[in-house]
């Protein structure tokens, strides 16, 4: 498999504002009550802030037709579902709180919708998390087909980064947001994709393919250069 790499990056930048911010807090306690033991605990939260938040880099995959896992976690679900548009195939993967939570786009071509649309906080683990969870929804051209993925919050996640605009031109693999602490992210995909991962299995944003579309139902644009 070929791949490229984007953008070099460690960190999101909140982690760099909760991570100070607790380590400016854990300077005030010492300053104030010279205790090692109440200092330990803003610590421990800077250092987790900082680890939480990290971006590792990821080679993306360039072959054609090919559609990648929007986020870190686990495939919690593949199931044929019917829309306005007719049947297509949804995949759910589950973020916990130990995982990376950038996402990706999942193939190349032109944002042609995004929605964002509140709602409850369900446990990400929930079926109903899906439809009544506080959610974006984004829809992707890639030349001669669609894929729409969506971020889903979950039962701690309380706030939803998306930074994709409708007729934005976007490339397999780009960071386009993030959702802080655990939730979910699904990805709708036409019937005619060959899924390459299954229920249980661990995948990677930006470098796992979920699925390959036949030749036939592409246009030539989700092909990363």
């Amino acid at each position: 498999m070929t791949g490229t790499t984007y953008n070099r990056r460690d960190m999101v930048k909140d982690g760099y504002f909760y991570g100070l911010g607790f380590g400016v807090v854990a300077a005030v306690v010492f300053v104030l009550t010279h205790s090692l033991l109440l200092v330990l605990i803003p610590v421990l939260l800077a250092a987790f802030f900082l680890w939480f938040f990290r971006d590792p880099e990821r080679v993306i995959p360039t072959g054609a037709g090919e559609i990648v896992s929007p986020g870190d976690g686990v495939v919690t679900d593949t199931e044929l579902i019917e829309t306005v548009d007719g049947p297509r195939m949804r995949m759910s993967i589950f973020l916990n709180v130990f995982n990376v939570h950038v996402n990706r786009v999942p193939v190349s071509g032109t944002v042609t919708r995004v929605e964002y649309i509140k709602g409850a906080f369900l446990n990400a683990m929930n079926p109903k998390s899906g439809t009544e969870n506080e959610q974006s929804l984004i829809v992707i051209d890639a030349g001669g087909y669609e894929i729409a993925f969506k971020q889903i919050a979950g039962l701690l996640a309380r706030r939803i980064v998306c930074n994709l605009v409708a007729g934005e031109k976007v490339v397999r693999g780009q960071r386009m947001g993030l959702i802080k602490f655990g939730s979910r992210v699904d990805v709708v995909m036409p019937v005619e994709a060959k899924l390459l991962v299954s229920k249980g299995v661990k995948v990677s944003g930006g470098s796992t393919v979920l699925a390959v579309l036949p030749l036939g139902l592409m246009g030539g644009s989700d092909v990363v250069a």
